[in-house]
């Protein structure tokens, strides 16, 4: 089992799970009032995806959806695409990697909302391609209504994505975001204009997007690129750039080796 805190290897699932049984174990016996909940969400399960669709249902669950409905939904996606649960654990790792308010894989699974909208948008997005588009949609609606995340289900997102306090993010239709990309609040990822078809940025791998971003339109920005806060975005960024502003404007040469992971958003010397 490993060590207390140690960050998981990506293909140790298993010892994932282990790992945040044992979190769980601790804060039952650490926090009493907090106990049943670690029994309900975590330990009384069998797997990380059992735990998950339980914890989303209790989440999501409404009069239009209820829990157990929910849960039914979770667990069908689960059995039915094992890709699901792989891209689960590499967004637990990436929450547990790069942000520095995170203690243990119990935080983000249970308490982090961004964390819950993006597990809740890749079931949404199995029906998607399953061709039920209302029952997607209508995830949509609850997970936004919910944790004020918004991202379409027919968009596209890779593994080791890590979504920073969550509150505002919008991701659009057409919306295509690589592995290892970490996202902060309010970013959107939206259309230019009231075209219909691909209308969406493609975020390439590794790409750091800032608070309050909004990158618009169908264009690229290039692997391992960083965007600052509050910027907009109109044109393609080239790889490894840094850029700001409004528009936004490339400000300085390289950007450092995986700004998602480093998550450093100074433009300072020796960047």
């Amino acid at each position: 089992m490993p060590r207390a805190g140690q960050v998981i290897e990506l293909d140790q699932g298993e010892a994932l799970w282990q790992e945040l049984r044992r979190e769980a174990l601790s804060a039952a016996a650490q926090e009493p009032v907090l106990a049943g909940l670690m029994h309900a969400t975590i330990l009384g399960h069998e797997s990380l995806t059992d735990a998950l669709a339980y914890h989303l249902a209790l989440k999501l669950g409404n009069g239009h959806v209820d829990r157990l409905t929910i849960r039914e939904l979770c667990a069908e996606a689960y059995a039915a695409d094992p890709e699901i649960t792989r891209k689960l654990e590499r967004d637990l790792w990436a929450v547990r990697d790069r942000d520095p308010a995170c203690r243990s894989y119990l935080q983000p699974f249970l308490l982090f909302k961004g964390s819950a909208a993006l597990q809740s948008y890749r079931v949404a997005h199995y029906y998607w391609e399953q061709g039920r588009e209302l029952l997607a949609l209508q995830l949509q609606s609850q997970i936004s209504e919910t944790f004020q995340v918004d991202i379409h289900p027919a968009a596209r997102l890779g593994a080791g994505v890590f979504l920073d306090h969550g509150t505002g993010i919008v991701i659009g239709e057409t919306s295509v975001v690589g592995d290892d990309v970490s996202i902060l609040q309010s970013v959107t990822l939206g259309g230019n204009g009231k075209e219909r078809g691909d209308r969406h940025p493609k975020i390439d791998r590794g790409v750091l997007i800032s608070v309050g971003a909004k990158v618009l339109g169908n264009i690229r920005v290039g692997e391992g690129a960083r965007i600052g806060a509050a910027s907009v975005v109109l044109h393609d960024v080239p790889a490894h750039s840094t850029v700001a502003g409004v528009p936004a404007k490339v400000v300085r040469g390289p950007c450092p080796l995986e700004p998602s992971k480093t998550m450093d958003h100074s433009f300072g010397e020796g960047i």
